[in-house]
């Protein structure tokens, strides 16, 4: 009996549990358009944008991303979810695209600077161009705080690197200090976990990676992006996401 208790707990390990399916998504012809914000609950400018944000639903058309920075943190108010790794990533982003000065809040889409204004415009210039890049994505949660991730990129283009994230939406802070002093803040497709650039290699690369759920995290809000990006120019050659159907 106890090798047979031992042998059923290791068949339960290995499915999802009750309430988190496993998900795969494919990538189309089209380009799809990653919009990053990069933001800062110690920036008083930043609510209207992380708004405009949230509005965005991820689907073939768009993969929204909240970067949040830590450069505010010293000016009153320690953001709980930025992260170094963000910054510097703006800062690479901004000085491809020939600029000097980072800023929050501040838009990308398809890997260069954008407008609030101009978000829409800017998505559908990108879905109107063939993909120079492909993808397949697929997240589990292989027991009750791993979820683990497989994606499959495959591109043309010298220099293409893969990224994964894991997001999460609904997302509430009471901030105490700072510019946003006294004010609850909301926060959706905020990044959690972030890996990458690997680089592809001969045009392609299969990359699977065991992610580390916090116990914080809300597992049905959760959603899971990968994106192939040109390292040399900073476009972004084709991005998919889960949605939510890796923690619904």
């Amino acid at each position: 009996m106890p090798f047979i208790r031992i042998l059923i707990a290791s068949f339960l390990a290995g499915l999802p549990v009750a309430g988190m399916a496993a998900c795969e998504v494919q990538s189309g012809e089209g380009v799809t358009a990653l919009v990053e914000l990069y933001t800062s609950e110690g920036c008083s400018s930043c609510p209207p944008a992380d708004r405009q944000l949230a509005q965005l639903r991820l689907g073939k058309r768009l993969v929204p991303l909240a970067l949040h920075v830590d450069y505010w943190d010293d000016l009153g108010w320690y953001d709980p979810y930025a992260q170094e790794a963000f910054d510097h990533r703006q800062a690479w982003l901004v000085q491809l695209g020939g600029g000097r000065t980072v800023y929050t809040p501040q838009f990308f889409v398809g890997g260069a600077d954008a407008r609030p204004a101009t978000l829409d415009e800017r998505v559908r210039e990108l879905n109107a161009q063939p993909a120079r890049a492909s993808l397949r994505l697929e997240a589990r949660v292989q027991d009750s705080d791993t979820l683990s991730i497989s994606a499959t990129a495959q591109s043309s283009v010298d220099g293409a690197e893969l990224y994964l994230a894991v997001a999460e939406n609904g997302l509430s802070s009471q901030v105490g200090a700072g510019e946003n002093g006294g004010r609850r803040l909301s926060h959706d497709h905020l990044v959690r976990a972030w890996v990458g650039p690997v680089s592809l290699q001969a045009g392609s690369l299969e990359l699977r990676r065991n992610v580390p759920l916090e116990e914080t995290w809300q597992r049905a809000r959760l959603e899971v992006v990968a994106f192939v990006q040109d390292r040399q120019t900073g476009r972004v050659l084709q991005a998919v996401g889960t949605g939510r159907c890796a923690g619904s």
